[in-house]
């Protein structure tokens, strides 16, 4: 079957108001950049008219800019789930703009199956090659393009000529069946492949090929400082002790880490511990790091749903096909960032906190507890089920005007149950096997900055005590002076005990 070349802006007149997109990609990587410009023109336009025009959007997790951001701006977004770090999008979520629904990215393929958001009336796929028989070989992510590509009512291609074709072939793509039919995913260890490398996608759905020649939009994150390398040296300490003594395997375990400068220092301090053997990745995201370290033989394989590395990076995995095919695989999110599989393989998870309390729990989405950042994206799903899970954070921020360790976190993304391990630069906090008290006095003295410890210190002695101890009138007295004198050091907690 020949497919139709349309323009983008043929692609963008099939939607209308009131409809949802579902998109590929995972981060900017694989994210559509054609046709969601045009959405947004139309919007305008039909903004100027005074017709409404808004549209539910479906990802695997953050997009770009060509697609968030330029949506955003022109209000042309009603709903929109999951992950997002577009700082547009970001205004207008807490503007109240836009319904922005917050959910692990583990599940998004399947609330979409279930009915959960709707139905989906457009899939747009990026593609680095299409089969007339409807094959999709997607370019540098999986996300929930299977998903939205069988259930949307009409699916669109960006064939995009930045990609290589070289990476027919990298993807494993398996969609579970859902309950009560759901059966075990085989997958036994992060290099094992259980689908086929293409998308299948009925012909007749396939309303037109967009002919692109569009880079991802990858971002950069800041170079290391003194407080990420150290935090980055501080979790590779902390794991080839935990090896030395037989907590880890001599073999070691697969990890999973996050996005940004932190987690790129981590694993540089990884692949530089000699002591630590060449281990696996089973994640969500790859960045330059990891292909380094592929690179060097101290990573053996990655897993992952996305390659969010710069485009000279990609270019060169596109250029070195040959050295990566066997020692890369990329899946669609609700198999890379799979609880079950998380849990079953031993997965050391290792994520970013904005703060963290005395007891454990650990906030990573919310600014003062009520401004969304980016969103939980993939934390939990691999939180929970961790072998070990690890957070990171420097103990300070805005020139230690904030403190990262609170009495308690102003917003709960990850509970004092599931997290095992606190890391900032002043050191390593583990939280295994201690009661709540004990979890207070080692966060305090081995994560809080010295400029806070004796206010935490002091925070203790006047909470009550029970089981957990807390002193219910002050224990947001430091958010609270922020917010009042902007910086946390001035904290008197009598304030909050007349």
């Amino acid at each position: 079957m020949a497919f139709k070349i349309i323009s983008a802006a043929e692609a963008a007149s099939l939607v209308k108001h009131g409809d949802n997109i579902g998109l590929s990609g995972f981060t900017p990587a694989g994210t559509p950049k054609a046709v969601t410009p045009e959405i947004a023109k139309i919007a305008e336009e039909e903004h100027a008219k005074g017709n409404p025009f808004q549209i539910g959007v479906f990802t695997g997790a953050s997009t770009g800019d060509s697609c968030d951001g330029i949506l955003s701006r022109v209000k042309a977004i009603r709903y929109r789930a999951p992950y997002t770090t577009n700082a547009d999008f970001r205004k207008a979520v807490n503007n109240g703009e836009i319904a922005y629904n917050d959910i692990h990215l583990s599940q998004m393929a399947q609330e979409i199956r279930y009915g959960f958001m709707g139905k989906v009336n457009l899939a747009i796929l990026e593609a680095c090659e299409v089969t007339p028989d409807g094959k999709v070989y997607l370019t540098a992510a999986g996300g929930i393009a299977p998903t939205i590509a069988r259930l949307a009512d009409k699916v669109v291609i960006e064939l995009n000529a930045a990609h290589s074709k070289n990476m027919m072939g990298m993807h494993d793509v398996y969609e579970p069946l859902d309950p009560p039919y759901r059966k075990a995913i085989p997958i036994f260890k992060p290099s094992d492949r259980i689908g086929v490398p293409y998308v299948q996608v009925d012909p007749a759905k396939i309303v037109g090929i967009v002919e692109v020649n569009k880079p991802d939009e990858a971002r950069s994150f800041a170079a290391p400082d003194p407080v990420t390398d150290q935090i980055g040296q501080n979790v590779a300490d902390f794991l080839a002790a935990d090896m030395r003594r037989g907590i880890i395997p001599s073999t070691f375990l697969p990890l999973q880490s996050g996005v940004g400068n932190i987690a790129n220092a981590v694993l540089g301090a990884l692949g530089r511990d000699k002591t630590i053997p060449p281990f696996e990745m089973f994640t969500e995201v790859l960045q330059d790091a990891v292909v380094g370290l592929i690179r060097q033989g101290r990573v053996k394989f990655g897993s992952t749903c996305s390659l969010t590395v710069t485009n000279e990076c990609l270019q060169g995995i596109y250029d070195d096909m040959d050295f990566f095919r066997d020692k890369l695989v990329l899946r669609q999110s609700e198999i890379s960032n799979n609880p079950e599989l998380v849990r079953r393989l031993g997965v050391i998870s290792i994520n970013t906190a904005i703060e963290a309390d005395i007891y454990g729990n650990v906030n990573s989405t919310h600014i003062g507890g009520t401004k969304m950042m980016n969103g939980i994206g993939g934390s939990g799903d691999f939180t929970r089920g961790a072998y070990i899970s690890i957070f990171t954070c420097p103990s300070v921020a805005k020139e230690g005007k904030i403190s990262a360790i609170v009495p308690m976190v102003a917003h709960v993304d990850h509970s004092e149950h599931s997290v095992n391990i606190i890391v900032t630069e002043q050191g390593v906090a583990d939280l295994r096997g201690k009661s709540p008290l004990e979890r207070a006095k080692t966060i305090i003295e081995n994560c809080a900055h010295p400029d806070y410890k004796n206010l935490l210190w002091d925070y203790l002695k006047i909470s009550s005590k029970g089981q957990t101890n807390h002193c219910l009138r002050a224990v947001f007295g430091m958010h609270d002076t922020l917010a009042q004198k902007g910086d946390m050091r001035l904290t008197q907690w009598s304030d909050y005990l007349k």
